[in-house]
C-alpha cells in the first residue's frame, strides 16, 4: 500500500492517503486508490492521487483570505511528485466538519426518518436533492479504516472540542462553503455538500488541512441538468458507488463479502469525470 520514500518514515496510511513524517513536518501523500462504503476497491483510478492533488491545491489558493491551510511546500521528492505536499504539523480535531446545501446521501436518509439532518430541523417536502433554504453545519464522528464516519449533532462537538472551538469550526465550514458554492456555480457546477478537516497550530490558531473540495469529500453535480427528486449526475465517486449497487456488480452490500474488481470502463469512466471536474473548476488544462 505504502512506498519507501528516501528520508520519509511512514506514519499513518488512510483510505486514499498515505503520511510520513519528514523532518520538522509531513510529507502527505495522496495514492491512486479509491474508496467507497468503507471498502478500498480494487483497481484504482488512474492520476487519481495528482488530480487531488492539483485540485486542493487550487481550492487553497482560492481560501486563503478565509482561512489558513497547512500547506509548507510542493517541493516533494521525485517519486511522488505532483501527487503529494509537505504541510505543518497540527493537533487535528477528531471531528468531519460537513457543510450541505443541498439533501442527499446520509443527510437525505437522516432527514426521511426524522425530519432533520444532524438535530437540524429542515422543512417538510423536501426530496432527494432539494436545495436547503440555507447551508448547514453537519458534523460526523471521524471512524477508523474500515469504520463509517457517524452523523452528530452541535452539542457532541461542543462535547468534544469545547464550545468555543465547536462555534468558530462551525462558522470556519459555513464560510468556506459559501466561498466553494459561489465560484462553482460560476463555473457550472453545483456543490451540493462537503467535508473539511481542520486542525490547530501551538498558538492555537485553526487551519484548514488535509484535502478540501476534490470529488473524494465533496458531491460536484453539473448545474445544467439539476433536477430535485432523484439522485443527480455527479463528478465524484456517486458514480463509482452506483456501479457497485448495480445488478451489475452482483454485488451484495448486506453481505460480509468484499466490492469485485471494477470494471475497466468504469475506472477509465471515473477518471474522465475527476478530469471533467479539475479542468471546470481551476481552469487548467490536466
Amino acid at each position: 500500500m505504502t512506498q519507501d520514500i528516501d528520508g520519509a518514515v511512514h506514519l499513518h496510511s488512510g483510505k486514499v492517503r498515505d503520511l510520513y513524517s519528514w523532518g520538522d513536518h509531513l510529507l502527505m501523500v495522496a495514492s491512486d486508490r479509491i474508496s467507497a462504503f468503507d471498502f478500498i476497491l480494487k483497481p484504482g483510478i488512474p492520476d487519481k492521487g495528482e488530480i487531488l492533488t492539483r485540485m486542493s491545491l487550487w481550492w487553497f489558493d482560492q481560501l486563503g483570505d478565509l482561512v489558513p491551510n497547512h500547506i509548507v511546500s510542493t517541493d516533494v521528492p521525485a517519486a511522488v511528485a505532483g501527487r503529494a505536499v509537505v504541510c505543518e504539523r497540527l493537533a487535528m480535531f477528531p471531528v468531519e466538519c460537513v457543510a450541505r446545501g443541498y439533501l442527499a446521501g446520509s443527510g437525505l436518509v437522516d432527514y426521511d426518518a426524522t425530519g432533520a439532518v444532524c438535530g437540524i430541523a429542515l422543512p417538510p417536502g423536501l426530496v432527494d436533492g432539494s436545495r436547503l433554504p440555507a447551508p448547514i453545519f453537519t458534523p460526523a464522528t471521524k471512524a477508523e479504516l474500515g469504520e463509517h464516519d457517524e452523523n452528530v449533532d452541535f452539542d457532541h462537538v461542543v462535547a468534544t472540542v469545547g464550545a468555543e472551538t465547536a462555534e468558530a469550526l462551525r462558522d470556519l465550514t459555513l464560510a468556506v462553503y459559501g466561498r466553494a458554492e459561489e465560484i462553482a456555480r460560476e463555473r457550472g457546477i453545483i456543490l451540493a455538500d462537503t467535508k473539511f478537516e481542520f486542525g490547530a497550530r501551538a498558538s492555537g490558531e485553526i487551519v484548514l488541512a488535509d484535502e478540501v473540495l476534490t470529488p473524494d469529500s465533496s458531491r460536484f453535480w453539473p448545474a445544467d441538468q439539476y433536477e430535485p427528486g432523484h439522485a443527480q449526475p455527479s463528478f465524484d465517486k456517486q458514480f463509482v458507488r452506483n456501479w457497485l449497487m448495480s445488478p451489475e456488480s452482483g454485488w451484495d452490500r448486506t453481505s460480509d463479502t468484499p466490492p469485485p474488481n471494477l470494471p475497466p470502463h468504469i475506472v477509465e469512466q471515473t477518471r474522465a469525470r475527476y478530469i471533467e471536474a479539475f479542468e471546470l473548476l481551476t481552469g487548467q488544462a490536466f
